[in-house]
């Protein structure tokens, strides 16, 4: 049974956890390629973060989508078929973010090997957020789970047992190394929570282009007052970007925020119309710095953007600044670039 409790536990102390490595005995827990450790494909840069974080040296973890590429509309080149025909776990988003990756890894993956939709499996269909860029009368739910602290300790919970089933003899890593990222997210949770207290009040009001905040909105009371991208990502119209504009002035939002991945001139002109400050450097699935970098990581993603978030907004973010997002061993996942 998945775990899907939403409560975080504040407070965790983060435990240093030497990831050992270790192999499966080469029964049907070893991938087809011959390699003693598993195989493991994934998409979305977070998502390699996460398992790779949770699988250690047990495991060889290579991504699909390249890094601040548009996964909505991103589709796999036919060399992908070959990844995914050798992998034994595939994890996926879901929630209708990967559609053409989901196709082809159901087209070629083995039988023996495992398609694991993580999204779909931490949240029920009753809780789907449907909003501006993802309209429920298109059938597609918001999917961006994994910028909620909360959600990316329920994926690494669902990695961790799916690794285990496949090799039981790095259980006790996969265990350690779980424990110990959980410990680390839980300290961003709660420095996320004690520095949006700083934040004006009224202020924790987001505005962007692409909306990739709405669960987090949710669980840190937060509100979405409204996102530019159109839910087939082309150019807004000119009644949206009016009625936007509108929105913000209503709202006396200081900042409204732009991404790395989805550069956005019209979003530019809005600032310049309300007179509020545009921030564009946040990042969706584009982690900072190179892949090996310390802060090239799910926790290093998270804590630049809500370190960048509460600033905008007025607040001061030391303690977000203050987590210690180092990771116990290197992270030697393949991420495409």
């Amino acid at each position: 049974m998945w775990f899907t409790s939403r409560n975080v536990l504040i407070g965790a102390v983060a435990a240093a956890v030497v990831v050992c490595g270790c192999s499966s005995s080469g029964d049907e827990a070893a991938s087809s390629s011959g390699s003693e450790r598993l195989l493991v494909a994934t998409t979305v840069s977070p998502i390699t973060s996460i398992v790779s974080r949770v699988g250690g040296d047990c495991i060889e973890v290579r991504g699909i989508v390249p890094e601040g590429t548009n996964s909505h509309t991103f589709e796999p080149a036919p060399s992908v078929a070959a990844l995914l025909s050798d992998a034994d776990v595939v994890f996926i988003n879901g929630l209708k973010l990967e559609d053409p990756t989901l196709e082809m890894a159901q087209a070629n993956m083995r039988d023996d090997a495992e398609l694991v939709e993580l999204g779909t499996l931490a949240l029920p269909e009753s809780e789907y957020i449907y909003d501006f860029s993802f309209p429920k009368e298109e059938g597609k739910p918001n999917p961006h789970l994994w910028t909620d602290p909360t959600f990316a300790i329920e994926y690494a919970q669902i990695v961790r047992d799916v690794l285990t089933e496949r090799d039981p003899a790095c259980a006790e890593t996969f265990q350690a190394n779980h424990e110990s990222f959980e410990a680390q997210v839980n300290l961003l949770a709660e420095a996320i929570r004690e520095d949006q207290k700083t934040v004006p009040n009224g202020n924790l009001k987001l505005v962007t282009y692409h909306d990739a905040y709405a669960y987090f909105a949710d669980n840190f009371g937060w509100e979405v007052v409204g996102a530019l991208q159109p839910s087939d990502f082309a150019d807004p119209t000119p009644a949206e970007v009016v009625t936007l504009i509108e929105q913000i002035k209503a709202e006396g939002v200081p900042t409204i925020f732009g991404s790395e991945v989805f550069p956005s001139d019209v979003l530019e002109e809005i600032a310049n119309e309300t007179g509020v400050r545009y921030e564009d450097s946040l990042r969706d699935d584009d982690l900072p710095g190179a892949p090996g970098d310390a802060n090239h990581s799910w926790l290093g993603l998270m804590q630049y953007n809500f370190a960048t978030m509460i600033e905008g907004l007025g607040g001061r973010a030391p303690n977000v600044r203050a987590v210690d997002i180092s990771s116990p061993a290197p992270d030697a996942a393949d991420y495409p670039q």
